[in-house]
């Protein structure tokens, strides 16, 4: 147990340190959140102005789960797909199957340290402004389970990218990819509008995908209560299924590892 915890220790920390030299650019995320709230603010204030509730939210939880939204994606943030996608273009992925050290172990552990980083640079900052210029209320009904949720959040969002970075064994540049798959995340998770706002046939599908259990469901369970495609579940119990979904996906992650390894050349471009 402990080479595992050392491992984590000394890569997460090189990687803050790393990016602790590029802080300013950590710092723009503390205009880029408020200004996107302030957006959605001016936005659900002109639909909410005829209106005291829509599809079972106020203007006040409407607001508050879009506040929610964006500070969990601070917490959960992260771009291994990218990562990996230029180590297999470019042929560098080689100098990781020679290393006793897997890579997916060792993205994981920069992500770690980078997020860690941006817990204080990004998240504590735009949480704060949240609470004390907006005045919404984000704090997680649950805490705990609101903790163990996010977890689980942190770890589907990096395994479910570190998928995306994979498919680069098969097509080499994998850009066009990523931004369909960005796209598709951001509807398919809630980030642009709550996934209860689809018609019922969409959200039964999204109730399958993994997507929701990279931040929907983090935000549901800071609201305190969940539902989807007519599915109401209490918090342990959608907890729950999140830690099923993050072991399954990891089994898919561990299988393309394994098939992405087989193909992989080395030559780089």
């Amino acid at each position: 147990m402990k080479r595992p915890f050392g491992i984590i220790k000394a890569v997460g920390w090189a990687t803050y340190k790393e990016w602790a030299a590029f802080r300013s650019h950590m710092a723009v995320s503390i205009l880029i959140g408020p200004i996107y709230f302030l957006v959605q603010y001016f936005i659900w204030s002109a639909v909410f102005s005829s209106r005291e509730t829509l599809n079972g939210f106020t203007l006040t939880q409407m607001l508050a789960y879009y506040g929610i939204m964006s500070c969990i994606n601070y917490l959960t943030f992260d771009f291994a797909d990218w990562n990996l996608q230029m180590l297999i273009r470019t042929g560098k992925y080689v100098t990781f199957v020679l290393r006793p050290v897997s890579h997916v172990f060792f993205a994981l552990c920069q992500k770690i340290g980078h997020r860690s980083l941006g817990f204080w640079m990004e998240f504590l900052p735009v949480f704060l402004i949240y609470l004390w210029v907006f005045r919404i209320d984000l704090l997680p009904s649950r805490p705990i389970w609101a903790v163990i949720s996010v977890i689980l959040g942190f770890l589907m969002t990096f395994l479910v990218n570190y998928c995306i970075g994979l498919t680069a064994f098969w097509l080499t540049n994998a850009d066009g990819v990523r931004s369909m798959f960005h796209l598709l995340r951001n509807i398919s998770a809630g980030v642009l509008v709550p996934l209860t706002f689809f018609p019922e046939l969409i959200q039964r599908v999204l109730f399958f995908l993994p997507f929701q259990f990279m931040q929907y469901v983090p935000a549901r369970v800071f609201i305190g209560e969940y539902e989807l495609a007519g599915f109401t579940m209490s918090i342990p119990q959608i907890v729950g299924l999140q830690a099923l979904a993050v072991l399954l996906m990891w089994g898919i992650t561990a299988l393309l590892i394994r098939l992405g390894n087989r193909k992989f050349t080395g030559v780089g471009v």
